[in-house]
């Protein structure tokens, strides 16, 4: 396995899907969706030893897999991932998945590092990626990109504002993508899931309402996908309640949020 680069086998594949963070819950869980003797699967992670142990189930359902673990943030080594994925087969779909966390603790801001490392992630890389990809599907005249938000996206919350702010980026990204790259063939996904059970939702404190399996997610989202869904978001009674957070006036929806908990604790 290369760090910056990968060489994907010769294959008669027909599907070329890369994940980003293939190593978390959701990832792993799509990466396992799309598994079939006809994919080819570019997996990145940090996790070395898990995307290795991910490979191999993968592969034991038919998949051909490369692996990566390239720095995301670092332009130089990103692009040059991502133009040796291209030299040999442009990615069909693109799930720009990696994501951090951060909280402020004991009513302090976020510290500053942290802050500054989530939207290197969050936000930077997966439009960094965009810039990298979208003119080789251009050239080619399709593919997908899916681009994961949150339903913390539809209003920050007091317990998660850099990550709320992170989401609602790409989800404005993305769907601004969508309208200009339609005429070229390419479809722009934006996931907007709530709570999925992982690391990173277990470190969340407070309240997590209609929490869903990695599983049941990936599955919600390969459906959206294949119908090029501009939206996915999940589950409806969260989206439809933190929609509302969005629409409502700003003074009322903040006070929606205080009394259901979150002005001490929790995140989406």
């Amino acid at each position: 396995m290369s760090v910056g680069q990968v060489t994907l086998p010769v294959t008669g594949k027909s599907r070329c899907v890369l994940i980003t963070g293939a190593t978390g819950a959701i990832g792993g869980a799509l990466a396992q969706a799309y598994a079939t003797p006809t994919t080819h699967l570019v997996l990145h992670g940090r996790n070395q030893s898990s995307l290795e142990t991910l490979a191999t189930a993968c592969r034991e359902k038919g998949a051909s897999v490369s692996l990566s673990s390239a720095h995301l943030t670092d332009d130089s080594e990103l692009t040059a991932w991502l133009d040796s994925v291209c030299a040999q087969h442009v990615p069909d779909i693109v799930i720009a998945n990696a994501g951090i966390n951060t909280h402020p603790h004991d009513n302090a801001l976020e510290p500053w590092d942290e802050v500054q490392a989530l939207l290197d992630i969050n936000l930077k890389a997966p439009i960094a990626m965009a810039q990298r990809l979208v003119p080789a599907m251009q050239a080619r005249g399709s593919g997908q990109l899916v681009f994961i938000s949150s339903l913390a996206g539809w209003h920050g919350l007091p317990t998660t504002p850099s990550y709320s702010a992170s989401k609602a980026g790409i989800k404005a990204y993305g769907e601004g993508l969508r309208g200009l790259l339609a005429p070229h063939g390419i479809g722009v996904t934006v996931v907007m899931p709530g709570y999925v059970t992982s690391p990173m939702c277990n470190a969340m404190p407070g309240p997590k309402p209609w929490e869903w399996p990695p599983e049941r997610a990936a599955n919600a989202i390969q459906r959206g996908v294949a119908a090029n869904r501009a939206r996915i978001s999940f589950p409806f009674p969260l989206n439809f309640g933190t929609w509302w957070l969005a629409v409502l006036p700003a003074g009322l929806s903040q006070w929606l949020i205080k009394r259901f908990g979150f002005h001490h604790s929790g995140g989406v």
